[in-house]
């Protein structure tokens, strides 16, 4: 069961019925008013482009899978899942963007979003999802596609980009802050825990 936002009230309905904390999911958020990021610094012979729909599904959908074999929802993405997000309004080919060698082999993406202006909120980025093929990561690619990304979202003029990550992915969440992430809030699952 998930806690949104972990409100105190939660964690003691999950304690009642034996349950404890099992997984954290952080929501970062970084203002990019003055930020001046570097140009993304790309592996050796590594190049960007964006995703072409009606070609890139197939291809996108295994090194998805590939990065994120461990992953419970995100390496689990089906066709009919990511046909779903093609066809929802935020979608934007111009904004995923995948890094391919020269041979044309992807290895890496960075899926990015425009939440749009809800009420007094303005619209806001997010870094959606990055995932790099497991024989691409320590390469700085992960860093340099991040990057990429934030720079687009920074062009169209938003004031401030966020993301959800896992807090025990330490590699992710040291990234983000040398970026520039803070946290913002956090979503706590709850399961049952075994007895000491």
């Amino acid at each position: 069961a998930w806690s949104h936002g972990n409100h105190e009230a939660a964690a003691d309905l999950a304690a009642r019925y034996g349950f404890g904390p099992i997984r954290e999911l952080w929501k970062m958020r970084m203002t990019t008013a003055g930020v001046d990021l570097p140009e993304p610094a790309l592996p050796e012979g590594v190049s960007l482009r964006t995703f072409v729909p009606g070609k890139d599904e197939e291809p996108w959908l295994a090194l998805n899978r590939a990065a994120f074999a461990h992953h419970p929802e995100q390496g689990s993405l089906t066709r009919a899942d990511l046909d779903a997000r093609m066809a929802e309004d935020w979608f934007d080919p111009e904004g995923f963007f995948l890094a391919e060698d020269g041979r044309g082999n992807l290895l890496g993406y960075h899926w990015t979003k425009v939440h749009p202006r809800h009420g007094g909120h303005p619209a806001i980025g997010e870094v959606y999802a990055v995932g790099v093929a497991p024989e691409a990561q320590g390469t700085g690619l992960g860093k340099a596609l991040t990057i990429a990304g934030i720079r687009y979202l920074q062009g169209l003029g938003l004031h401030a980009v966020m993301l959800y990550t896992d807090a025990d992915n330490a590699p992710a969440v040291a990234l983000y802050r040398r970026l520039g992430f803070t946290r913002w809030d956090m979503d706590v699952m709850y399961g049952p825990v075994a007895a000491g």
